[in-house]
């Protein structure tokens, strides 16, 4: 199932996991001891939007948190609730990747409102989950649930920035070439985007583990621990990324320096070489009288073999110079 609501969608679950859909714009309703209202927002939608700000009974703050525009992942605990802010590679058609898009999360006991102004592939597969009856029952586990496929999407990410270093890596070794200097700049862009995002979310998720509100038992905060030693693992990949492609375009610079050293190399020889013989030639080539072999009609041979000797001996002289 895929994040493309209208307006929003809620689902209630009940302890043993299973969820059903209903109608989050009709206000409150009753549920079963233990179980879970979520309700998912689209945030560019006027109902969605006029629904948090009128009906949804959060706190100012809390709404201003969730209809902000610009946001970088934080957690902020407000009474017995919390804010969390969190960020998903962008998997959308035609995207790139490190255009990330932010999830705002409400989370208090038995109640969980999340939006979002993007679709995002992590929820469609949690809408899926829940359908299944494989979905999380509690806040607790919501959250701990949306953090882990929100991070379990940019393995592939990820994955593929890697390989396109090793790729580059080991296309420098066989024949370096400009167009690898516009590749390896692409690479750590996308780096240091993902970086952008991916540092501040290993630093909300951390914070989470410290939040003491009552509805996150000791073993959700263990798995908060787990899922933030992954986002670790990532942000130190995306920072050795980053240094390999700074690494491989020092030595991508230097090899490119070397290529054109040996040619403006070669070049001075010729023009070494040539030099003397241009200016014989046109020393020869003046239109003044008195010059000499005018008359002689063995005299054009005689200054091409004299010029064949003088190219021949200016190379034995840049030889044993050792410039050859």
């Amino acid at each position: 199932m895929d994040d493309s609501t209208e307006a929003g969608v809620g689902y209630r679950i009940d302890a043993s996991g299973k969820a059903t859909p209903f109608d989050w714009r009709a206000g409150p309703a009753p549920r079963e001891e233990g179980g879970l209202d979520w309700i998912h927002l689209n945030l560019q939608s006027d109902v969605a939007r006029s629904w948090l700000t009128e009906q949804s009974g959060l706190e100012p703050i809390v709404v201003d948190a969730l209809l902000e525009d610009e946001t970088r992942p934080r957690s902020l605990a407000i009474g017995d609730g919390l804010v969390v802010i969190l960020r998903g590679v962008n998997l959308n058609p035609g995207a790139d990747p490190e255009d990330m898009v932010a999830l705002r999360i409400w989370a208090e006991e038995g109640r969980v409102i999340t939006g979002r102004r993007r679709p995002l592939v992590a929820i469609g597969d949690l809408m899926t989950a829940l359908e299944a009856g494989r979905g999380p029952r509690n806040a607790g586990d919501f959250l701990i649930d949306i953090a882990d496929r929100l991070i379990g999407r940019m393995s592939g990410v990820l994955t593929d920035l890697n390989e396109s270093v090793d790729a580059v890596e080991e296309s420098l070794v066989e024949a370096p070439v400009y167009a690898q200097r516009s590749e390896l700049t692409a690479i750590r862009r996308q780096a240091i985007a993902l970086r952008r995002y991916l540092g501040p979310q290993r630093d909300a998720l951390a914070r989470l583990y410290n939040e003491r509100v009552s509805w996150i038992s000791d073993t959700q905060r263990m798995h908060f621990r787990e899922v933030t030693d992954c986002t670790i693992r990532y942000v130190e990949d995306l920072e050795a990324a980053r240094e390999r492609t700074a690494i491989t375009q020092e030595e991508l610079n230097g090899q490119l320096a070397e290529q054109l050293n040996r040619r403006m190399y070669a070049l001075s020889i010729v023009a070494g070489i040539f030099l003397p013989l241009g200016f014989v030639t046109g020393l020869l080539g003046i239109n003044v009288g008195g010059m000499p072999g005018v008359e002689n009609p063995m005299a054009f041979a005689i200054v091409c073999v004299a010029l064949i000797a003088l190219g021949g001996g200016l190379l034995l002289l840049f030889r044993r110079l050792r410039w050859l």
